[in-house]
């Protein structure tokens, strides 16, 4: 019986399996566009998971289908075609590219737009050009992509920040963009991963930008990251490894050119008795030491991003997990930052009007931090600085010799006895060992991330016109640094009595350790409607709220005096005692309660209206200022939609925008309009005045644009002309003396304008087998200071001035005019004194009033950091399995002091030089643009303008060569590709890169030239 039964039933399972084999098809066909089959197209049975896409011959086989489904066939650039089967087997398409694209939908904040509709200065960046970037921080993929926007790297060094600057310095505060990831506001997208990204779109102006009200003023940054698509699941595996190294390094004196400039430079100089250097020439303990060359070493770099996706109907999924790690390209390994990102994104539609998701992204960063600015301890700095003439390491014979501390330190150190020639300072200076700096540097930052959202969204009405979305978002971090500072060098002689007889380097060794952690929770609600009538008026309303929270705390410590140094070792309990312990910790929070709508109207797809209005609350300001109101409207005309333009059939689209609007700024300490009190042995002080009258910060600028397509689209052109200015300048003002010693206080003081024209270009051809597109964009900027404080008519800095009628951190100084060749020059020019100390072949100053004297009143303005233009060139191409792409990016008009310029070539202590200084002034006519080398003054103390210099430069950012050989069995897609970054750089300026964000140039970490060799595979 029971045989029986089983009998039946694996018959009946026979039935049903042969049953569906029946009603079951299998349809193949070939996918093409207008030149040829086109590999990768999805292929997907509406309404399920099944699904497949095109080999590389454009053929595809789907099994298992439905009865009479009807097929989607998609693919990037193209437009999507659904086919009916209706019991065919095999179906052939073809698929039109989308060369209008005008269509496509655009995030312009908490809702979306059709790109034909946007009224506002909106740039949508390209992500075909932006994944071949290869960068390290999202933000730098942005470099030369969109015009108006300046991306540029601080340094070179691995994990140092990224400095974006949108339609230029706005204030004298905080100009960095608000980057807004999957609906979460941020400062830093510097833990995003770049294959995770799906779209990137900038809001250039205050029309666009005005629904995020305070904290927009400097742009902003909308970033979606990808989500799993219906079909079957796919895995995309990516791995590049490269080698990097510096480049456009200056040209040093070896030792023999040093020796002979140094003999030299005492010569040219008060000096009394024989020059010493003419007496060493020829030491037997000489060495010729390239210090740079010792310093750089080729780096190293990896990424593997491994990303699984799909879905059907109800569930899409997306997982991604993603290393990059590089070491730098100075030795001893200790410039090398990690990173790992772990991504989970899911949709799930329960049901067809309700859905629900989530999108979360841990990451982990490591960063061992390196001097990478010239700042103490200045390892870049010292490289430049220290004589050929000493060597990298001691000779093992030396009684101060040790395996520990193998490094040469002070100049030719013998012992402890400065007077009696112990050490050779006075001679060849004491620049530190920029190789034992690199070695003995312990400086690691780690930060973990934590950064997502979860929402929901439902649709209401029959059409669902009208959809309500909640969102919250949090944006946790925890970082930890910890620093050891470890003993080396020679004794000096220096320190306390408990420290005699150690090294001058970290005298006593030290650690310094803190713990932080950041929370930031975002929560906003949103109402949508859109609503088309008639097939002529289209109407778009949303209103929502947002609350912001933000809490942060640190807590610190350090010691000194550590009798084992270990790596093990190295915690603060293993310090020496009480005495040499410090601690302290703090904490903060502020927040930010938001009312905010947009209603967009357009009519017959040819007028089109867009105003935003937000009112935002700030805890960072009083209560009768704490509300602030940014309101924004924005008004288009599709001019090639009108009659009278039907018959320009060359002309595909031509738009007219015009846009106002004004933005905030909040980015201030927090609690500033409170007065700061504390209490010292039981007396109260005053640390800090409050300001109740502080204000918001509010930009209103101006935008004009037009959208030109030619050819069908194939040519588009943008143009945009702004204006925006900045008022309620954030200003710290310090208090007169008389006050005493407190801290300054935060006022509104000050109006900034920027004003500038924008122009993009990209022309795309893809009806032949050879494929390209050229997207080209500029942007120029004019900076200006319109006003500030009464009490405070100027800015100054080390080598700035901020006044009215300049631009923001404008250098000041005296202006060369050229070098005093002989006496009589000199007693003709400086008629009004004396001048005892001015000799033949000092640097000559512009006479400003014409005075015969040399003083500050002959100082002008003589630069300015921020560039009149910023530009980039990128091309795109493939033929057949071949591709090809580069990007050109660059900057004009842009001043840098170089001051390691200064301390190199016009120094009055024996540093090494470059090899310029070869050309200095040497007698009558010999140069009128170098001084004499001296060790006195030649007028190169004065901040000039032969140290500020023009950093413009061009630079090949990215070249890629890749190619796609055919699918293989279990494999879908196979791609090889060659990179190369900033493989060309043409720039007149001196220093180590013209890039550096720094006001002043003092040695900085350069960016290194690299090669990269990948594979991406999809299956």
């Amino acid at each position: 019986m029971v045989k029986k039964h089983f009998i039946y039933n694996l018959l009946f399972v026979a039935m049903l399996l042969f049953g569906s084999s029946l009603i079951a098809q299998t349809i193949t066909g070939v996918v093409t566009d207008a030149s040829g089959a086109l590999p990768g197209v999805n292929i997907v049975e509406k309404g399920t998971n099944n699904g497949t896409s095109t080999d590389f011959d454009g053929k595809y086989t789907l099994t298992s289908v439905t009865t009479n489904p009807i097929l989607v066939f998609s693919y990037v650039g193209y437009i999507k075609k659904e086919v009916p089967v209706n019991g065919m087997s095999q179906i052939d398409v073809v698929l039109l590219e989308d060369s209008q694209s005008l269509d496509e939908v655009v995030l312009v904040g908490y809702s979306s737009r059709k790109k034909s509709t946007l009224t506002g200065a909106v740039s949508i960046v390209d992500m075909a050009d932006l994944e071949k970037t290869r960068v390290t921080n999202v933000a730098q993929a942005l470099q030369g992509q969109v015009a108006g926007v300046q991306v540029t790297s601080s340094t070179g060094a691995p994990g140092d920040p990224i400095e974006v600057r949108i339609r230029g310095e706005g204030t004298i505060g905080n100009n960095n963009p608000l980057y807004v990831v999957d609906g979460i506001p941020s400062r830093d997208i510097s833990f995003l991963n770049q294959a995770d990204i799906k779209t990137m779109t900038v809001l250039k102006d205050a029309s666009a930008a005005a629904i995020y009200g305070s904290r927009a003023s400097g742009g902003v940054v909308l970033i979606t990251t990808k989500s799993g698509v219906v079909g079957k699941t796919s895995i995309d595996v990516s791995y590049f490894t490269g080698m990097q190294n510096a480049s456009n390094l200056p040209n040093m004196l070896n030792a023999e050119q040093y020796m002979n400039t140094v003999e030299k430079a005492w010569n040219n100089s008060d000096r009394s008795g024989n020059n010493p250097y003419t007496a060493d020439k020829g030491r037997a303990d000489f060495s010729n030491t390239d210090w740079l060359n010792e310093l750089f070493e080729t780096g190293k770099s990896q990424n593997l991003q491994l990303t699984a996706s799909g879905g059907s109907d109800k569930v899409q999924f997306l997982m991604s997990l993603g290393y990059y790690g590089q070491d730098g390209i100075v030795v001893y390994d200790n410039d090398k930052y990690q990173k790992l990102n772990y991504r989970t994104n899911i949709n799930a539609n329960i049901t067809d009007r309700f859905k629900i998701g989530t999108n979360l992204q841990l990451s982990y960063a490591t960063q061992d931090k390196l001097s990478s600015k010239g700042d103490a301890p200045g390892i870049i700095r010292h490289a430049l600085l220290r004589p050929p003439v000493i060597g990298v390491y001691k000779d093992v014979n030396d009684p101060t010799y040790s395996v520990e501390d193998p490094f040469t330190d002070l100049p030719f150190y013998v012992h402890n006895d400065r007077d009696n020639g112990g050490w050779e300072s006075d001679k060849y200076e004491w620049a530190s060992n920029p190789i034992a700096l690199a070695y003995f540097t312990d400086d690691v930052r780690k930060d973990f991330r934590t950064f997502g959202n979860v929402y929901a969204e439902y649709s209401f009405l029959k059409d669902k016109e009208l959809k309500f979305r909640t969102n919250i978002g949090v944006d946790l971090s925890f970082i930890h640094n910890k620093s050891f500072g470890e003993n080396y060098g020679d004794d000096d002689g220096g320190g306390n009595d408990t420290d005699q007889g150690l090294g001058r380097q970290n005298r006593p060794n030290n650690l310094n350790e803190e713990r932080g952690e950041s929370r930031t929770i975002t929560f906003n609600n949103t109402l949508n409607y859109t609503k088309v009538f008639n097939d002529k008026h289209d109407l778009s309303l949303l209103a929502g709220t947002e609350f912001i929270d933000n809490y942060s705390s640190s807590i610190g410590a350090s010691r000194a005096r550590f009798d084992i140094t270990d790596d093990t070792f190295r915690y603060i309990d293993y310090g020496g005692t009480s005495a040499d312990l410090w601690n302290g910790g703090s904490a903060s929070e502020w927040s930010l309660f938001s009312l905010f709508g947009s209603a967009s109207y357009v009519f017959s797809d040819k007028y089109m209206v867009t105003a935003n209005m937000r009112a935002d609350a700030s805890s960072r300001f009083s209560e009768k200022n704490r509300w602030g109101y940014f309101p924004s409207v924005s008004a288009g005309w599709k001019i090639s939609d009108e009659d009278f333009m039907k018959d320009v059939n060359w002309i595909s689209n031509l738009k007219l925008r015009t846009g106002w609007g004004k933005l905030g700024n909040q980015e201030i300490d927090n609690y500033a309009f409170l007065t700061l009190i504390s209490q010292t042995d039981g007396k109260v002080v005053v640390n800090r005045y409050g300001n109740e009258d502080l204000k918001w910060e509010s930009s209103a600028s101006t935008n004009i644009g037009v959208d030109l397509g030619l050819l069908n689209n194939k040519l588009a052109i943008t143009a945009e002309y702004f204006v925006k200015n900045t008022t309620d300048i954030l200003l710290p003002i310090g208090l007169p003396s008389i006050v005493g010693n407190v801290a300054p206080t935060i006022v509104n003081a000050g109006e900034v304008s920027n004003k500038g024209f924008e122009l993009s270009v990209n022309y795309r051809n893809s009806d032949k087998e050879f494929k390209y597109s050229v997207n080209a964009n500029l942007g120029t900027l004019t900076n200006n200071v319109e006003k500030l404080h009464p009490n405070v008519p100027s800015l100054i800095g080390q080598v700035t001035k901020t006044e009215v009628g300049q631009s923001l951190n404008a250098y000041y100084g005296y202006k060369m005019v050229g070098i005093y060749q002989n006496q009589n020059e000199i007693d003709s020019y400086l008629g009004g004194t004396l001048n005892p100390n001015v000799k033949p072949g000092d640097i000559k100053f512009e006479d400003l009033n014409n005075d015969g004297i040399i003083n500050s009143d002959d100082r002008k303005f003589i630069g300015s950091p921020i560039p009149d233009l910023t530009y980039g060139i990128s091309f795109s191409s493939s033929y057949k399995d071949f591709d090809f792409s580069f990007l050109f990016q660059g900057v004009e008009g842009v001043d840098r002091y170089n001051d390691a310029k200064k301390i190199l070539d016009y120094d009055t202590r024996p540093f090494n030089y470059t090899t310029n200084i070869l050309g200095a002034w040497d007698g009558e006519g010999s140069s009128n643009t170098i001084p004499r080398v001296a060790f006195e003054d030649n007028g190169s103390s004065k901040v000039s303008s032969i140290f500020v210099e023009d950093a413009s430069y061009l630079r090949l950012k990215n070249v890629e060569i890749g190619y796609t050989l055919k699918p293989i069995k279990g494999i879908q897609d196979v791609r090889f590709y060659v990179s190369g970054q900033n493989l060309f750089t043409s720039t007149n300026y001196s220093g180590l890169d013209p890039e550096s964000t720094d006001l002043m140039d003092m040695g900085t970490y350069p960016s290194s030239t690299s090669v990269l060799f990948g594979v991406n595979l999809k299956f």
